[in-house]
């Protein structure tokens, strides 16, 4: 049978030159405390110099690592410190010793993966740390995954903004739009935000040349910091929809033809919706309710009136089958002049923002590249601040995001972190 101190040798994984000196268990405090020590005249190496070197003298480090059962479970180690050839004098810590100053890589490895599901408050709670303490084992390893990224093979980027408190306070996230990663936080969302994304590109095996397209916002604050990037495909996300309610339900707006309105029809109620439902149908339905429209017209021999509205659920929706980009850009420019014409002013305002932004929403009808990966982020973010009571500062939330959408590799911090 196994003694104590060699039955917690080899559940810690502990091998020569160490050892478990003592076990100590204080049953009113629920605390587990091992002590673990070296062998007297072992050498140990040091990365500054090659070779084995002579301990010079000795540190006590208290670390926490994973509960025993229900009990806190903590080694108190004691750390050689060696003297080196040039004379100086360096601590060597034993490879499980934890990227933060106080705890285990196991017990670090943990922390990691609670607080990708929940908030920092609840994990702290879970394992029995003050928050800060749980912050900032996430922080550490957070700022060396990211400082060891490699975007040399980025081709594609998705920008866009969300809020980081009460006000105009925001912040900026940038994903590569291919793996669906986050690889960009800052505070703001101004150009001066896109000139530090291109810095953090050269910093980190990458150049704006490289990037070949880019997904943004509509704010003209991002449009003029993207200059310093490749192409701009812009999506117009749901302004057309947002104007086709604003549109007076007077009559049935039909993709691809004219709103018709029978006599009388602005001082007859309306079926709520009307205008939306009719232009929100297939093309069967809409032919179908063309013709009876047409029909209905003939009947009472008045004239219809209003404009060809059959924007992006027509227009787009031919244009997205076709692969020349001359057809894309006529058919586009061909709705924006038909909109302008017509009476339906929330429409207007759409074609005038597609004209201000032609060249690049006729370029995402070749990328399909969008931003709603970060968009659906951004949901995500907000559910995490509302669960923890708020995030109060930009590199807590800048944490935050990083653990939920960034996909960064701890494995090569932590051997046992997933």
């Amino acid at each position: 049978m196994l003694g104590t101190e060699r039955l917690f040798e080899q559940a810690l994984g502990i091998a020569a030159p160490w050892a478990v000196r003592q076990v100590r268990f204080d049953a009113a405090a629920r605390r587990l405390t091992i002590a673990v020590d070296f062998a007297a005249g072992s050498r140990f190496a040091h990365p500054a110099h090659p070779g084995e070197h002579p301990v010079h003298d000795t540190q006590t480090k208290r670390l926490r690592h994973l509960n025993f059962f229900q009990h806190d479970c903590h080694l108190e180690v004691r750390v050689p410190r060696v003297r080196l050839p040039d004379g100086k004098v360096a601590l060597v810590e034993p490879q499980w010793f934890g990227r933060l100053a106080g705890f285990t890589l196991l017990f670090e490895a943990l922390v990691l993966a609670l607080a990708r599901e929940m908030p920092f408050a609840a994990v702290a709670r879970l394992v029995g740390e003050s928050w800060h303490r749980v912050h900032a084992i996430c922080e550490r390893y957070v700022e060396l995954a990211v400082a060891e990224l490699d975007l040399s093979e980025v081709r594609a980027l998705a920008i866009d903004e969300t809020s980081s408190r009460r006000g105009h306070n925001y912040l900026t996230a940038v994903a590569d739009a291919a793996q669906r990663r986050v690889l960009f936080v800052a505070e703001g969302r101004d150009a001066k935000t896109v000139g530090e994304l291109v810095a953090h590109l050269r910093a980190h095996n990458a150049t704006p040349e490289q990037i070949d397209s880019v997904s943004i916002d509509m704010s003209p604050a991002f449009i003029k910091g993207d200059r310093v990037l490749a192409q701009r495909p812009h999506h117009p996300g749901s302004s057309p929809g947002q104007a086709l309610r604003q549109v007076p339900r007077r009559g049935a707006c039909l993709g691809g033809g004219r709103c018709h309105a029978p006599a009388g029809a602005e001082d007859r109620p309306r079926p709520e919706g009307a205008a939306l439902d009719a232009a929100a149908r297939p093309p069967a339905a809409v032919g179908r309710q063309s013709r009876r429209a047409g029909r209905l017209d003939r009947q009472r021999g008045q004239q219809a009136h209003g404009a060809r509205l059959g924007l992006p659920r027509a227009t787009a929706r031919g244009a997205r089958l076709q692969a020349r980009i001359n057809v894309v850009r006529a058919m586009l420019a061909q709705w924006c002049t038909n909109v302008m014409r017509s009476k339906v002013t929330p429409m207007k305002e759409v074609a005038q923002m597609i004209r201000r932004h032609f060249d690049g929403i006729v370029a995402w009808t070749q990328t399909r590249q969008t931003n709603g990966f970060l968009e659906a982020l951004n949901g995500l973010f907000q559910a995490a601040k509302r669960k923890a009571r708020g995030y109060g500062r930009f590199r807590t939330m800048r944490t935050v995001i990083f653990l939920i959408a960034g996909k960064l590799d701890f494995a090569r911090l932590n051997p046992h972190a997933a």
